[in-house]
Protein backbone atom coordinates (compact mmCIF):
# COMPACT_ATOMS: atom_id res chain seq x y z
CA UNK A 1 0.00 0.00 0.00
CA UNK A 2 1.03 3.33 -1.32
CA UNK A 3 0.51 5.86 1.76
CA UNK A 4 0.70 9.61 0.08
CA UNK A 5 0.47 12.74 2.09
CA UNK A 6 0.63 16.00 -0.06
CA UNK A 7 -2.33 16.73 -2.25
CA UNK A 8 0.60 17.31 -5.30
CA UNK A 9 2.02 13.68 -5.08
CA UNK A 10 -1.54 12.37 -4.97
CA UNK A 11 -2.84 14.19 -7.87
CA UNK A 12 0.28 13.11 -9.98
CA UNK A 13 0.09 9.52 -8.72
CA UNK A 14 -3.44 8.68 -9.85
CA UNK A 15 -3.62 11.21 -12.67
CA UNK A 16 -0.53 7.94 -14.21
CA UNK A 17 -3.01 5.54 -13.26
CA UNK A 18 -5.54 7.05 -15.33
CA UNK A 19 -3.35 7.48 -18.09
CA UNK A 20 -3.32 3.57 -18.33
CA UNK A 21 -6.75 3.01 -18.20
CA UNK A 22 -7.19 2.25 -14.39
CA UNK A 23 -10.65 3.08 -13.10
CA UNK A 24 -10.55 4.46 -9.12
CA UNK A 25 -12.39 3.70 -6.55
CA UNK A 26 -12.60 5.74 -3.30
CA UNK A 27 -13.70 5.07 0.41
CA UNK A 28 -13.24 8.79 2.27
CA UNK A 29 -13.50 8.15 5.88
CA UNK A 30 -12.21 9.85 9.41
CA UNK A 31 -10.28 6.52 10.50
CA UNK A 32 -11.03 4.50 13.56
CA UNK A 33 -11.67 1.78 10.98
CA UNK A 34 -13.93 -1.23 11.22
CA UNK A 35 -15.97 -3.86 9.50
CA UNK A 36 -17.79 -1.44 7.82
CA UNK A 37 -15.05 0.12 5.93
CA UNK A 38 -13.92 -3.11 5.10
CA UNK A 39 -17.38 -3.63 3.11
CA UNK A 40 -16.57 -0.53 1.57
CA UNK A 41 -13.15 -1.62 0.54
CA UNK A 42 -14.05 -5.17 -0.31
CA UNK A 43 -16.88 -3.34 -3.13
CA UNK A 44 -14.40 -1.07 -4.51
CA UNK A 45 -11.90 -3.93 -4.98
CA UNK A 46 -14.96 -5.76 -6.72
CA UNK A 47 -15.54 -3.16 -8.80
CA UNK A 48 -12.78 -0.83 -9.69
CA UNK A 49 -8.60 -1.02 -10.46
CA UNK A 50 -7.47 0.52 -8.01
CA UNK A 51 -8.65 1.04 -4.35
CA UNK A 52 -8.43 4.42 -2.45
CA UNK A 53 -9.13 5.14 0.90
CA UNK A 54 -8.65 8.54 2.94
CA UNK A 55 -8.06 9.05 6.44
CA UNK A 56 -9.01 12.41 7.58
CA UNK A 57 -11.04 14.14 10.42
CA UNK A 58 -12.60 16.93 9.36
CA UNK A 59 -13.23 19.19 12.01
CA UNK A 60 -15.90 21.65 9.79
CA UNK A 61 -18.19 18.79 10.03
CA UNK A 62 -18.29 18.73 14.27
CA UNK A 63 -21.02 21.39 15.63
CA UNK A 64 -19.44 19.97 18.94
CA UNK A 65 -15.62 20.76 19.73
CA UNK A 66 -16.30 18.06 22.32
CA UNK A 67 -16.92 15.68 20.10
CA UNK A 68 -14.43 16.62 17.75
CA UNK A 69 -12.16 16.28 20.49
CA UNK A 70 -13.11 12.85 21.73
CA UNK A 71 -13.54 11.22 18.34
CA UNK A 72 -11.56 8.03 18.21
CA UNK A 73 -7.72 7.93 16.72
CA UNK A 74 -6.62 4.96 16.25
CA UNK A 75 -3.87 5.19 12.91
CA UNK A 76 -1.33 2.85 13.03
CA UNK A 77 -4.46 -0.05 13.58
CA UNK A 78 -5.75 1.93 10.44
CA UNK A 79 -2.83 1.68 8.55
CA UNK A 80 -2.80 -2.29 8.94
CA UNK A 81 -6.62 -3.12 8.61
CA UNK A 82 -6.12 -0.95 5.57
CA UNK A 83 -2.55 -3.23 4.27
CA UNK A 84 -4.34 -6.61 5.65
CA UNK A 85 -7.16 -5.53 3.16
CA UNK A 86 -5.34 -5.26 0.32
CA UNK A 87 -5.83 -1.40 0.09
CA UNK A 88 -3.77 0.76 -2.74
CA UNK A 89 -3.05 4.34 -1.60
CA UNK A 90 -3.93 5.60 1.44
CA UNK A 91 -4.31 9.31 1.39
CA UNK A 92 -3.96 10.85 4.85
CA UNK A 93 -3.54 14.81 4.33
CA UNK A 94 -3.07 17.11 7.64
CA UNK A 95 -5.16 19.82 8.34
CA UNK A 96 -3.61 22.49 5.77
CA UNK A 97 -3.48 19.98 2.47
CA UNK A 98 -7.40 20.06 3.56
CA UNK A 99 -7.82 23.75 4.28
CA UNK A 100 -4.82 25.40 2.46
CA UNK A 101 -6.59 28.90 2.87
CA UNK A 102 -8.30 27.59 6.83
CA UNK A 103 -11.25 26.11 7.51
CA UNK A 104 -13.74 29.31 7.71
CA UNK A 105 -16.11 28.17 4.44
CA UNK A 106 -14.82 29.40 0.96
CA UNK A 107 -18.28 28.29 -0.79
CA UNK A 108 -22.21 27.83 0.20
CA UNK A 109 -23.60 25.02 -0.79
CA UNK A 110 -27.21 24.69 -1.81
CA UNK A 111 -28.72 21.87 0.09
CA UNK A 112 -32.12 22.94 -0.01
CA UNK A 113 -34.38 21.25 2.41
CA UNK A 114 -31.61 17.83 3.20
CA UNK A 115 -30.13 20.62 5.48
CA UNK A 116 -32.90 21.97 7.63
CA UNK A 117 -34.46 18.74 9.16
CA UNK A 118 -32.71 15.31 11.20
CA UNK A 119 -29.27 15.94 11.42
CA UNK A 120 -29.12 18.84 9.72
CA UNK A 121 -31.88 20.43 12.43
CA UNK A 122 -29.94 18.30 15.55
CA UNK A 123 -26.09 19.75 14.02
CA UNK A 124 -26.37 23.00 12.13
CA UNK A 125 -23.60 23.37 10.00
CA UNK A 126 -22.79 19.58 9.93
CA UNK A 127 -23.52 19.34 6.27
CA UNK A 128 -21.89 22.42 4.85
CA UNK A 129 -18.81 20.90 6.41
CA UNK A 130 -19.04 17.65 4.97
CA UNK A 131 -19.46 19.23 1.57
CA UNK A 132 -16.58 21.40 2.64
CA UNK A 133 -14.45 18.20 2.61
CA UNK A 134 -16.01 15.91 0.32
CA UNK A 135 -15.71 18.46 -2.12
CA UNK A 136 -11.93 18.78 -1.51
CA UNK A 137 -11.30 15.11 -1.57
CA UNK A 138 -13.18 14.77 -4.79
CA UNK A 139 -11.01 17.39 -6.67
CA UNK A 140 -7.93 15.58 -5.38
CA UNK A 141 -8.26 12.26 -5.77
CA UNK A 142 -11.25 12.28 -9.20
CA UNK A 143 -12.27 8.85 -8.59
CA UNK A 144 -15.10 6.87 -10.71
CA UNK A 145 -16.64 5.52 -8.51
CA UNK A 146 -17.70 6.67 -4.73
CA UNK A 147 -18.10 4.09 -2.05
CA UNK A 148 -20.39 5.44 0.96
CA UNK A 149 -22.38 3.27 3.75
CA UNK A 150 -25.71 3.69 3.89
CA UNK A 151 -25.77 3.98 8.05
CA UNK A 152 -25.16 7.45 7.11
CA UNK A 153 -27.94 7.69 4.60
CA UNK A 154 -28.49 11.38 4.71
CA UNK A 155 -25.71 12.01 4.77
CA UNK A 156 -25.53 9.84 1.21
CA UNK A 157 -27.93 12.05 0.27
CA UNK A 158 -26.04 15.44 0.67
CA UNK A 159 -23.20 14.05 -0.98
CA UNK A 160 -25.41 12.97 -3.79
CA UNK A 161 -26.49 16.58 -4.12
CA UNK A 162 -23.14 17.83 -4.27
CA UNK A 163 -21.54 15.79 -6.82
CA UNK A 164 -24.40 17.44 -9.23
CA UNK A 165 -24.39 20.66 -7.97
CA UNK A 166 -20.60 20.36 -8.73
CA UNK A 167 -20.51 18.37 -11.80
CA UNK A 168 -18.78 15.54 -10.52
CA UNK A 169 -18.34 12.95 -12.43
CA UNK A 170 -18.04 9.89 -10.12
CA UNK A 171 -20.90 7.15 -9.39
CA UNK A 172 -22.33 7.07 -6.41
CA UNK A 173 -22.44 3.41 -4.66
CA UNK A 174 -24.15 3.25 -1.66
CA UNK A 175 -23.33 0.12 0.15
CA UNK A 176 -25.39 -2.11 3.09
CA UNK A 177 -24.82 -1.05 6.87
CA UNK A 178 -22.82 -3.37 9.15
CA UNK A 179 -23.65 -4.71 12.55
CA UNK A 180 -22.87 -6.09 15.15
CA UNK A 181 -24.32 -9.67 16.32
CA UNK A 182 -27.53 -7.37 18.32
CA UNK A 183 -27.33 -5.02 15.35
CA UNK A 184 -25.97 -1.73 16.11
CA UNK A 185 -24.74 -0.36 13.16
CA UNK A 186 -20.92 -0.63 12.76
CA UNK A 187 -19.42 3.02 13.63
CA UNK A 188 -16.18 4.22 14.54
CA UNK A 189 -18.28 5.99 17.62
CA UNK A 190 -18.66 2.51 19.13
CA UNK A 191 -15.18 2.40 20.34
CA UNK A 192 -16.49 4.67 22.84
CA UNK A 193 -18.77 2.45 24.21
CA UNK A 194 -18.40 0.21 26.57
CA UNK A 195 -19.87 -3.20 26.46
CA UNK A 196 -23.08 -2.23 28.77
CA UNK A 197 -23.72 0.68 26.63
CA UNK A 198 -23.07 -1.48 23.68
CA UNK A 199 -25.91 -3.95 24.53
CA UNK A 200 -28.60 -1.24 25.44
CA UNK A 201 -27.36 0.80 21.72
CA UNK A 202 -28.79 -2.32 20.20
CA UNK A 203 -32.34 -1.23 21.30
CA UNK A 204 -31.45 1.67 17.85
CA UNK A 205 -32.23 -1.46 16.13
CA UNK A 206 -34.47 -3.04 17.65
CA UNK A 207 -37.02 -0.19 16.87
CA UNK A 208 -36.18 -0.19 13.54
CA UNK A 209 -36.92 -3.57 13.08
CA UNK A 210 -40.24 -3.47 15.10
CA UNK A 211 -41.29 -0.14 13.23
CA UNK A 212 -40.66 -2.11 9.97
CA UNK A 213 -42.82 -5.50 11.19
CA UNK A 214 -45.67 -3.28 12.44
CA UNK A 215 -45.88 -0.91 9.45
CA UNK A 216 -49.13 -1.14 7.32
CA UNK A 217 -51.01 1.37 5.21
CA UNK A 218 -52.86 4.39 6.87
CA UNK A 219 -51.31 6.21 9.96
CA UNK A 220 -47.40 5.50 10.55
CA UNK A 221 -47.23 7.71 13.89
CA UNK A 222 -48.16 5.59 16.23
CA UNK A 223 -45.09 3.44 15.39
CA UNK A 224 -43.01 6.49 15.87
CA UNK A 225 -44.24 6.98 19.71
CA UNK A 226 -43.60 3.44 20.29
CA UNK A 227 -40.13 3.50 19.21
CA UNK A 228 -39.81 6.81 21.20
CA UNK A 229 -41.27 5.14 24.43
CA UNK A 230 -39.14 1.98 23.71
CA UNK A 231 -36.01 3.72 23.77
CA UNK A 232 -36.51 5.94 26.53
CA UNK A 233 -37.40 3.44 29.06
CA UNK A 234 -33.94 1.89 27.97
CA UNK A 235 -32.19 5.36 28.68
CA UNK A 236 -31.50 6.34 25.66
CA UNK A 237 -31.32 10.14 24.95
CA UNK A 238 -33.70 10.57 21.55
CA UNK A 239 -33.05 13.53 19.33
CA UNK A 240 -35.12 11.77 16.54
CA UNK A 241 -37.32 9.06 15.05
CA UNK A 242 -38.59 9.70 11.86
CA UNK A 243 -41.02 8.21 9.08
CA UNK A 244 -40.01 9.61 5.86
CA UNK A 245 -40.34 9.07 2.08
CA UNK A 246 -37.00 7.29 1.23
CA UNK A 247 -36.12 9.02 -1.95
CA UNK A 248 -35.97 12.28 -0.33
CA UNK A 249 -36.77 12.39 3.53
CA UNK A 250 -40.38 14.15 3.69
CA UNK A 251 -41.50 13.15 6.96
CA UNK A 252 -45.10 10.80 6.65
CA UNK A 253 -47.69 10.17 8.59
CA UNK A 254 -49.62 8.59 6.48
CA UNK A 255 -48.91 5.81 4.21
CA UNK A 256 -50.22 4.80 1.18
CA UNK A 257 -49.15 0.92 1.14
CA UNK A 258 -46.26 1.83 -1.86
CA UNK A 259 -44.17 4.93 -1.38
CA UNK A 260 -40.73 3.55 -0.54
CA UNK A 261 -40.05 4.37 3.16
CA UNK A 262 -37.07 4.85 5.64
CA UNK A 263 -37.00 5.02 9.13
CA UNK A 264 -34.14 7.18 10.60
CA UNK A 265 -33.49 7.30 14.53
CA UNK A 266 -30.79 9.42 16.63
CA UNK A 267 -30.05 9.37 20.31
CA UNK A 268 -27.40 9.69 22.83
CA UNK A 269 -25.67 6.69 24.87
CA UNK A 270 -24.88 8.57 27.79
CA UNK A 271 -22.76 10.96 26.27
CA UNK A 272 -22.45 8.88 22.69
CA UNK A 273 -24.44 9.72 19.75
CA UNK A 274 -25.74 7.33 17.22
CA UNK A 275 -27.63 7.33 14.63
CA UNK A 276 -29.51 4.44 12.41
CA UNK A 277 -32.10 3.65 9.98
CA UNK A 278 -33.67 1.08 7.99
CA UNK A 279 -35.52 1.13 4.52
CA UNK A 280 -39.21 -0.50 5.62
CA UNK A 281 -40.66 -1.40 2.72
CA UNK A 282 -37.48 -3.62 0.66
CA UNK A 283 -36.40 -7.05 0.56
CA UNK A 284 -33.01 -5.94 2.32
CA UNK A 285 -31.65 -3.21 4.28
CA UNK A 286 -30.44 -1.46 1.18
CA UNK A 287 -30.15 2.12 0.62
CA UNK A 288 -28.56 1.60 -2.59
CA UNK A 289 -30.97 3.06 -4.75
CA UNK A 290 -31.34 6.88 -2.85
Amino acid sequence: MVILKNTGDTVSWLQKARWKGSSIGFVPTMGALHDGHFSLLQKSREKCDLTVCSIFVNPTQFNNADDFNKYPVTLEKDIYFLEKNKCDILFLPGLEEMYPDGTVPQQHFNLGYLETILEGEYRPGHFQGVCQVVKRLLEIIEPTELFLGQKDYQQCMVIKKLLELENFNARLVICTTQREQNGLAMSSRNLRLDEEQKQRAGALYTSLVTMQQDLRPGDVLSLKYEAEKYLADRSIMIDYVEIARANDLKPVEEWDGTCRLVALVAGFVDDVRLIDNMVMNNNDDSGRNL
